[in-house]
């Protein structure tokens, strides 16, 4: 009499894989020039030619800015250059493209900074598997002795780390 086959183990679940991620543009002079209160991932729209410039490394985010008009999310100022093989097709540089978030983040979004005078900034351009996402912060402006502070902070802090590196 054969033997009973007993069945194979079933695969084991595939793990996850982290999702391909890749800065394309970051606005470090946002975080000194503003105190960073809150940050949110939003999903951009692009056309075919804008995602082809994303991918490239082609965009520039240091002097856009975001508003919000009809319980939408616009971002100003944002530069993508044209694509090389873009031809007639081409997109303009510099023009608003809406953000996409929940309206209910939205309408939190527009009462918070109108009460307390925030602004939202982007912070960086990047990419997220297969889409183009922007991490959009809400952020407060800081004054000249502001910047003064944090300088002197960060440079009290880089020694404090040199004295404990060199103690041990």
């Amino acid at each position: 009499m054969p033997t009973k086959r007993k069945n194979k183990p079933a695969e084991k679940a595939k793990q996850e894989q982290p999702a391909y991620f890749r800065t394309v543009a970051d606005n470090r002079r946002a975080r000194f020039n503003f105190e960073i209160l809150e940050q949110f991932e939003t999903g951009i729209v692009l056309s075919g030619t804008e995602i082809k410039s994303v991918r490239a490394g082609k965009a520039m985010i240091r002097d856009a800015y975001a508003q919000i008009r009809n319980s939408q999310i616009w971002l100003q100022n944002l530069h993508i250059a044209p694509w090389d093989g873009g031809g007639v097709w081409n997109h303009e540089a510099v023009h608003p493209r809406r953000l996409l978030m929940h309206r209910k983040e939205i309408d939190r979004l527009a009462r918070v900074a109108g009460q307390q005078g925030l602004t939202l900034v982007p912070l960086r351009l990047y990419i997220k598997g297969h889409y183009a996402k922007v991490e959009l912060a809400l952020a407060k402006g800081r004054r000249r002795y502001d910047k003064r502070k944090v300088i002197q902070q960060r440079e009290t802090d880089r020694e404090i780390s040199r004295a404990m590196r060199q103690r041990i």
